[in-house]
């Protein structure tokens, strides 16, 4: 017989993670412990995401036959897998251990002592994951969420703390929900308190973000057991972090480094002196066969190394925690703005010159080509009312729509498929004005513009007009000049130009003329610019006003 556990565990995960990534902006703003990079919540999120993934796995593969106790192991296994950062590797044992009590009376109800009893193994799976805890963060608030389960339950009457089994799911859920709206409260009053535990927060004017992260998820959970889409668990937004607020120290350090290691007879504490020689802020969580690693380190190749020859690493995430407080305090100073403005951009240089113009900028890699979840994030991370999005290249195009669509944001995709067009554009936004004067703002630049590039060709043409490594420029997409890198980039900007007044030149990686030469290259009296871009393939990318 199937158990309607498993069913309402997979719905209360759902909106759990629903209500978390709603406001993941709202906890990445909070976050200035215990490196002010403002990922928390991103965090959070993308462990709760790898339960979530994890649990459609099981109902595609099993579906009724699923076992709630196989079910828990493996959910506090994808938490594992999927944590990222501080925030995630707390949560994934948070998981693990409220996991591992579900898992000792398999097809017994889940019932408030059972609830109670998860909440506190999962409170002390949290502390024992942390070496030195620090009161004022979610460790302090799952202990409250723990205690306020094991004090309400002396208060219940008999029949609501062991469930009688010929009740309905619908009352068993609302009996499980008002036990949880309980847990939840006093996690909303321990968040509260956070900043007269921690001196970092209080300085700042703000709660602790993961701690503010966690009662976000059991408010979800609540309006899962009540069949709301959205909960009615009231938990008061706190003002973002100060731009002057104090940094903790382990921000001394450039990578945020997470990984998973594999093995046989793994020994987690083993591992920790000597990632301490390298940096801090260390977690090593697990078993014997796979561990979950995170450490803030200036040097991740010898984090890594430190496993060497005990076992296979894999699944790295290395973070820039400079680029993600400079990206946090951009964000912060948009909030209040009408428009805002995420591009999707290949290149350090060109990623420079985009975010100095305001953008919030989402990474193309070499082939242009990032996830609907990038782009998604990308708008989610910008504080304004609405938000332009510049796909800089055809490949990006639906993607890019498929996230304005997801998004609960309201967004517009430009129709914009090159980067030095879309860098143009750009020049022309104004934060201030709405979204639709914005629309018609960049609209108007990207239809004057006209674009072009000069590239190294790849193969030899079928045409016999250039072979293999040749330049070759092209103007609106169509092959206009080849040969030598100069004369090309000659005729390339003529051909751009005509009727044009100023020309903008974007310099790529392993441009054989340097950048200084170039604007000499622009007959008068058009005006020229020339910036480095550091974009794969292309030589030159060109725009014409």
């Amino acid at each position: 017989m199937p158990d309607p556990s498993v069913a309402r565990f997979r719905r209360i995960v759902q909106t759990a993670y629903s209500y978390l990534d709603a406001r993941r902006d709202e906890v990445n703003d909070l976050n200035v412990y215990p490196v002010a990079d403002g990922d928390t919540g991103d965090n959070m999120a993308l462990t709760m995401r790898a339960v979530l993934a994890e649990l459609d796995r099981i109902e595609v593969e099993e579906g009724e036959e699923a076992d709630r106790a196989e079910l828990v192991h493996a959910v506090a296994r994808a938490a594992l897998m999927g944590a990222r950062g501080n925030s995630g590797v707390i949560l994934s044992q948070i998981v693990r251990g409220a996991a591992e009590e579900l898992a000792t009376r398999p097809g017994d109800l889940i019932d408030p002592v059972l609830v109670a009893s998860a909440f506190s193994s999962a409170a002390d799976a949290a502390y024992e994951s942390v070496r030195n805890p620090a009161e004022g963060t979610m460790l302090t608030v799952v202990r409250a969420m723990a205690n306020s389960a094991t004090m309400h339950l002396a208060r219940l009457a008999d029949n609501d703390v062991n469930l009688d089994p010929d009740l309905s799911q619908e009352q068993q859920d609302q009996i499980l929900a008002a036990v949880l709206e309980v847990i939840t409260r006093a996690g909303e009053q321990a968040v509260q308190r956070t900043p007269e535990q921690l001196d970092v927060l209080a300085e700042a004017g703000v709660v602790d973000a993961g701690a503010h992260g966690l009662v976000l998820i059991m408010a979800g959970m609540v309006a899962g057991l009540r069949g709301e889409e959205t909960p009615q668990v009231d938990i008061p937004a706190q003002a973002p972090a100060r731009f002057s607020a104090p940094q903790h120290t382990d921000s001394r350090y450039r990578w945020c480094v997470n990984f998973i290691v594999q093995g046989n007879d793994l020994d987690g504490p083993s591992f920790e002196p000597l990632l301490r020689e390298l940096g801090d802020s260390i977690l090593v969580v697990g078993d014997e066969r796979t561990l979950r690693v995170h450490v803030h380190t200036d040097e991740p190749p010898r984090a890594r190394a430190v496993f060497d020859g005990h076992g296979t690493v894999s699944q790295v995430d290395e973070a820039d925690m400079r680029e993600q407080v400079a990206e946090r305090e951009r964000r912060l100073e948009a909030m209040g703005t009408s428009c805002g403005l995420v591009a999707v951009v290949s290149g350090d240089g060109l990623r420079s010159l985009y975010e100095e113009l305001g953008a919030t900028v989402v990474n193309g890699g070499p082939t242009m080509n990032p996830s609907t979840d990038e782009l998604l994030a990308g708008i989610h991370s910008v504080g304004a009312d609405g938000v332009l999005v510049l796909p800089n290249s055809p490949n990006v195009v639906l993607a890019a729509e498929h996230a304005a669509e997801l998004s609960d944001r309201e967004a517009h995709v430009l129709d914009c498929t090159s980067q030095q067009a879309g860098l143009v554009a750009m020049v022309e936004l104004d934060p201030a004005a709405t979204l639709a004067e914005n629309v018609d703002r960049l609209a108007g630049a990207l239809a004057d513009t006209r674009t072009g590039a000069v590239a190294p060709a790849a193969r030899d043409d079928a045409e016999g007009r250039f072979v293999r490594g040749d330049a070759v420029g092209f103007v609106d997409g169509e092959v206009i000049a080849w040969g030598g890198a100069g004369s090309t980039l000659v005729s390339t900007i003529e051909a751009l130009s005509d009727g044009a007044e100023i020309v903008t030149i974007v310099e790529g990686d392993g441009a054989p003329i340097p950048i200084d030469e170039v604007t000499g290259l622009v007959a008068e009296p058009i005006e020229a610019e020339a910036h480095h871009g550091g974009q794969p393939h292309y030589w030159w990318l060109l725009a014409a006003q």
